[in-house]
């Protein structure tokens, strides 16, 4: 196995490994620590099915069920389908994640995530250009650029972060077939506290952990101090410094880091260029930092 880093400080390709083989102790912790280091692993010609996909992710925790659980693969939940594909009557086959906006999944839970895996099968493509990129920002690095003065006032703060408030941004969204969620849904995920500055998993090093996509506003703080707060730390993150954007090619298996980094789906591809992913969500359940030591 060779790793490969980008320039940008985000991202790495992983290279002369096979997915579809289970990984060596060797190579499952080489995954993990440049998983923590980079934030962004690609794995390119990989030919892995929905059970295998499973298999990978497991190595690294338990896998999450979607709590819509709109689509997924045959016998097996833990497999999202991303996909603006049809099926013969006209019916959606996946969920097209595009243009969701900056997030990071599961900070609307009690019990986060370590990372997501991605598999693709079909990506669209025009004018020979892959659509569909899917760009990332270095939370790490938004720390560590923060001003001291930001940091000690921050430091042991909470915000609160609200599913229902990315369910409801899509649902307005052009096209979406989300309804809204039903009271069984919502009573599975309320509202939950999650400190603004967390210690990586793997690293130890810390993150800023609050993206605009589910946080409502800063627990002990005036709603007026609070917004400003939010919206100067959203801001802070767009610069420009901090983004990797990924240009998919069918076969990439994209692992990507969802403590360290935020994430968005371009939506510049139309429902004839068809897009075809499978997807695990791996759950921070295990002790990395002695996995990756």
């Amino acid at each position: 196995m060779r790793i490969a880093p980008n320039n940008s400080g985000l991202g790495a390709r992983v290279l002369n490994i096979d997915l579809s083989e289970p990984l060596s102790s060797q190579d499952f912790r080489g995954v993990l620590r440049a998983l923590g280091e980079y934030g962004v692993l690609c794995f390119p010609d990989q030919d892995l099915d929905a059970q295998k996909l499973a298999d990978y992710g497991k190595r690294f925790g338990d896998l999450e069920v979607n709590v819509a659980n709109l689509f997924h693969a045959p016998g097996l939940p833990e497999v999202m389908i991303l996909s603006n594909k049809r099926d013969d009557a006209g019916k959606p086959i996946g969920l097209n994640d595009a243009g969701q906006g900056w997030h990071t999944d599961m900070s609307y839970s009690h019990d986060i995530a370590l990372a997501n895996v991605l598999h693709a099968k079909e990506v669209p493509v025009r004018d020979g250009r892959p659509l569909g990129d899917t760009q990332f920002r270095n939370q790490r690095a938004a720390y560590d650029d923060l001003p001291a003065e930001v940091k000690e006032r921050l430091e042991g703060k909470v915000a609160i972060h609200d599913f229902q408030k990315f369910w409801d941004m899509m649902r307005i969204r052009p096209g979406s077939i989300r309804g809204p969620l039903t009271p069984e849904q919502r009573a599975k995920k309320p509202p939950v506290r999650q400190p603004i500055f967390r210690e990586h998993p793997i690293t130890g090093k810390r993150v800023l952990y609050c993206n605009p996509g589910y946080a409502m506003f800063i627990e002990g703080m005036e709603k007026d101090e609070s917004d400003a707060m939010l919206d100067y730390l959203f801001r802070h993150q767009t610069q420009q410094k901090y983004l990797h954007s990924h240009a998919w090619t069918p076969g990439d298996v994209l692992m990507w880091d969802n403590i360290g980094t935020t994430h968005n789906a371009m939506a510049d591809y139309g429902p004839d260029e068809p897009r075809f992913i499978l997807r695990v969500q791996v759950m921070a359940s295990l002790d990395y930092a002695a996995l990756a030591a």
